[in-house]
């Protein structure tokens, strides 16, 4: 099966940057078609909400809290997602998930990546 693995999270001061990286393993070959990627998180007693999302059209929308501050992107070369994320503030502290929407040969199918803490000291 497939797997996302996330790596780049970290401690960061607020206005600092990071870059989170969500690299797809295992049967990689089986994938005929990405439907949509997206980065997640999770902060301390919330809920887990959309942070920014690329549909297979390569159109993107983020949450107005990371607007202008965070931008997907996508190497499918290197099957992997990207967050940057520019202005970091405390409050961005959060575990960040990557997810992915894949279309397979044994059919669609929704991945998620363990996660990936961020904290932003003021």
């Amino acid at each position: 099966q497939v797997q996302l693995v996330e790596s780049g999270g970290g401690l960061v001061q607020a206005g600092g940057s990071l870059r989170l990286s969500c690299a797809a393993s295992g049967n990689i070959f089986r994938i005929f078609k990405i439907n949509a990627v997206g980065w997640y998180r999770q902060a301390p007693g919330k809920q887990r909400d959309l942070v920014a999302a690329m549909t297979s059209g390569v159109s993107t929308n983020y949450a107005d809290s990371v607007k202008g501050r965070f931008t997907i992107s996508r190497d499918n070369a290197k099957n992997t997602v990207y967050l940057q994320m520019n202005s970091l503030k405390p409050e961005d502290t959060a575990v960040y998930y990557c997810n992915a929407d894949l279309s397979t040969s044994s059919g669609s199918f929704n991945y998620w990546g363990q996660g990936t803490q961020v904290t932003v000291s003021s």
